[in-house]
């Protein structure tokens, strides 16, 4: 009986998911449909027609980023990456985080109309210093931006 009843709690969620855009997983984010356009600023990782905006960021809040940070310390262990996507209505967009050449995780999301704007987040080991890539690939599998940051040993230089 508990089980059915925690199937029915799993389902309920993954619907109410779906319907909202929201996605559950550890290492997700959210999309969220505007009426605005796109603004004119382009950050310096996002080199496509269809990404406004890639950065890194240490939290969202209202959909958008609270900073933006190009290196991180060990001494912290969450990032998120954020992307604001323009003519992918339609598609599954994936953020392929990537470190020391080795895909360490895969977000995809759905997107739902001309502007949508998405993040991701990773939880990283404290050993994981380096530097960390994130390639947002549209639904035909090409690349359309990247970012990247540094992950450093607390106390060095420029944290």
């Amino acid at each position: 009986m508990l089980k059915q009843h925690s199937t029915l709690a799993l389902f309920t969620i993954l619907a109410v998911s779906l319907f909202t855009g929201k996605a559950l997983a550890e290492d997700a984010g959210e999309g969220a449909d505007t009426a605005a356009s796109a603004p004119a600023a382009t950050q310096e990782n996002a080199s496509s027609e269809h990404v406004a905006r890639a950065l890194f960021t240490s939290d969202v809040q209202n959909r958008e980023p609270t900073d933006t940070i190009t290196s991180l310390s060990n001494d912290k262990n969450k990032i998120y990456f954020y992307s604001d996507l323009t003519r992918l209505g339609g598609q599954t967009v994936t953020h392929r985080w990537e470190y020391q050449g080795k895909t360490m995780g895969e977000v995809k999301f759905n997107v739902g109309g001309p502007r949508w704007r998405v993040w991701s987040s990773k939880t990283l080991l404290p050993q994981w210093t380096g530097e960390w890539r994130v390639s947002i690939i549209d639904g035909s599998g090409n690349k359309v931006g990247e970012g990247s940051f540094n992950y450093t040993e607390a106390g060095t230089p420029n944290n």
